[in-house]
């Protein structure tokens, strides 16, 4: 061992050993290592559906350990020694290059799996910077429903299911603010109906071909791994994203008990059971109460008595919680013994697979730093707009305004100003302009291939007669003259767009885009297409002149938005399934 981590960790001992003499307060997790993962799992109702699982968000948004520790007098120690003994632990912990702290340190970094990020074909372009340099943070969250061993299995319930391929029944995308001042999160529920791209599993090369039609995105997990849940993402939003976190049913028991309770609430009595025994088995009395290890997995799981029974109303509930598990690390961000902050640090690395940009203990803290910079008043929660198909759920436009919103790195909260605003505006002008430099060029007017196809369907009214065959005309009278209209079907598109399948036809779309006034943020790459494919959408259903809608930069109400600082949020609870 060198004589400098020597002298380094004797005074790390000699804190320890002074602040043990000065018992400050008794819990509160840290936000050390174990900050920064994130997408708990949960799972079936144990009832022989597909199973339905439920990941929450995990120590994720603003472990706070950069907050006030409340109550400083009547013997407890001053944040000055807080922080002394936090970065002695970090040292005797992490940072040790020598000896036993490094082989505690490779330990940890042992535990941690990973997979690789995207095992798709396509490619989402990663954000321009700001004037700072800096990007946004874009984190998948993945809940596995795996029931792949005992302790799983007694968790998840579904016995008939054990062994079978694990599904991404919690899926939850994570933007982090280029700034680092906001944090939004939109959850997806698990029966929404994707296309799942083309994936091929890392481990033993095995291809899956694209799905033939849409299907539910919770499969995603089972074509390769977390990796095509990521490219599945990726297709649909036209966000890139940076990593993915992913926990099982046990991860969340031991990270929950690691944290401690988290308060949530329930407007009456609830027991998540039904006369089949169907249900999480959650039960709690009316009002707010801590919840933590199999409880916080029976809160996140729960569908059966919160209010419809649907995926909706338990995302909504895993929102409640991470809001809350956020408000409660920032509160009481305090660190009590070398033990439990390696309890911490021991269940965090056991619970995750992770991709390759999280891999070591060093890379999952330095990520909860980035994190905890939000407070959580700037936090946002919200679930994906969609509509009823059936039985499952699709996108609607306002999705797509959602996911632009998100791409675009603009505040769900509202509360970005407005001088940053014109500051990006510029920044993403010069960098098209330059973008548009050094692209290759599109191919003459006449040598493009265009489809038009009619979006402009609605949830209330039908297709407008004949508008692929007009803008179909209307390209070829501009010179495009290998444009044909599939007249075969209508779409339900709210905006127009210009998509194409790969990097080769990007200029192209853009030309086509640009002969009908459409913008650039509606040229979408999507491996949907086989070709540049014009869609006209709800906002052309008539005319020969396309106008683009003022862009409206508000998160649409039926994302139904919930703010990290609201403590009041109580789920309704079933009539059906109280007790007394």
């Amino acid at each position: 061992m060198g004589r400098a981590t020597e002298v380094t960790q004797r005074a790390a001992r000699k804190t320890l050993r002074d602040d043990r003499r000065d018992p400050g307060p008794e819990d509160g997790p840290s936000g050390v290592p174990a900050d920064g993962d994130g997408g708990r799992a949960a799972g079936g109702d144990g009832s022989g559906e597909t199973p339905a699982s439920d990941g929450d968000d995990g120590g994720i948004p603003a472990s706070g350990a950069d907050a006030p520790a409340s109550g400083e007098g009547g013997g407890r120690r001053p944040r000055r020694r807080m922080l002394r003994w936090a970065a002695a632990a970090l040292a005797l912990l992490l940072l040790g290059s020598a000896g036993a702290g490094y082989v505690y340190y490779r330990h940890l970094n042992g535990n941690i799996k990973q997979n690789p990020l995207n095992l798709g074909d396509g490619k989402v372009a990663e954000p321009t910077p700001n004037a700072a340099g800096q990007t946004p943070l874009n984190i998948l969250l993945i809940g596995s429903d795996a029931r792949d061993s005992k302790e799983n299995q007694e968790l998840g319930g579904a016995r008939e299911t054990f062994g079978s391929t694990p599904l991404a029944d919690v899926q939850m995308l994570l933007h982090l603010s280029a700034d680092r001042t906001n944090m939004s999160v939109i959850s997806m529920p698990r029966d929404t109906l994707v296309r799942i791209p083309k994936c091929t599993d890392p481990e033993d090369g095995t291809v899956y071909e694209a799905s033939n039609g849409r299907t539910m995105t919770n499969q995603s997990l089972g074509h390769g791994g977390p990796g095509c849940t990521v490219a599945t993402w990726q297709e649909l939003t036209g966000i890139h994203i940076d990593h993915f976190v992913m926990v099982d049913f046990a991860g969340v028991v031991s990270m929950a008990d690691a944290v401690g309770g988290v308060p949530v609430c329930v407007d009456a009595n609830i027991l998540s059971r039904n006369s089949r025994g169907h249900g999480s088995g959650l039960k709690l009395p009316e009002g707010t109460h801590p919840v933590k290890g199999e409880q916080a997995l029976q809160w996140l799981r729960t569908r059966y008595g919160f209010e419809d029974g649907s995926d909706l109303a338990r995302a909504k509930a895993q929102h409640m919680y991470m809001n809350s598990l956020a408000r409660e690390l920032r509160e009481n961000a305090t660190l009590s013994s070398p033990n439990k902050l390696r309890r911490l640090a021991e269940e965090a690395t056991r619970a995750l697979t992770v991709d390759p940009g999280l891999d070591t203990v060093k890379k999952l803290y330095d990520l909860s730093n980035e994190l905890r910079k939000v407070r959580p008043e700037r936090i946002t929660m919200t679930t994906m707009p969609n509509r009823y198909v059936g039985a499952r759920v699709e996108p609607t436009g306002d999705a797509d305004q959602l996911f632009r919103l998100v791409r675009d790195d603009i505040a769900l909260d509202g509360k970005d100003e407005e001088p940053a605003r014109a500051e990006k505006a510029a920044e993403e002008a010069a960098e098209e302009e330059k973008g548009a430099a050094s692209a290759e060029p599109a191919a003459p007017d006449a040598e493009i291939a265009v489809q038009v196809v009619n979006g402009t369907r609605t949830d209330t009214l039908a297709a407008a007669s004949g508008r692929a065959s007009t803008v179909a005309g209307l390209l070829h009278e501009k010179g495009f003259t290998g444009t044909s209209a599939d007249t075969a079907g209508s779409l339900n598109e709210q905006l127009t767009l210009v998509r194409y399948p790969s990097t080769d036809l990007e200029s192209n779309a853009l030309r086509v885009a640009e002969s009908l006034g459409v913008p650039e943020s509606s040229v979408r790459r999507s491996t949907g297409v086989s070709g540049v494919t014009v869609v006209v959408g709800a906002d052309w259903r008539e005319g020969t002149e396309y106008e683009a809608p003022e862009q409206d930069d508000t998160t649409p109400e039926s994302a139904e938005a919930l703010n990290g600082a609201d403590d009041s949020a109580c789920m309704k609870v079933d009539p059906n399934y109280t007790w007394s």
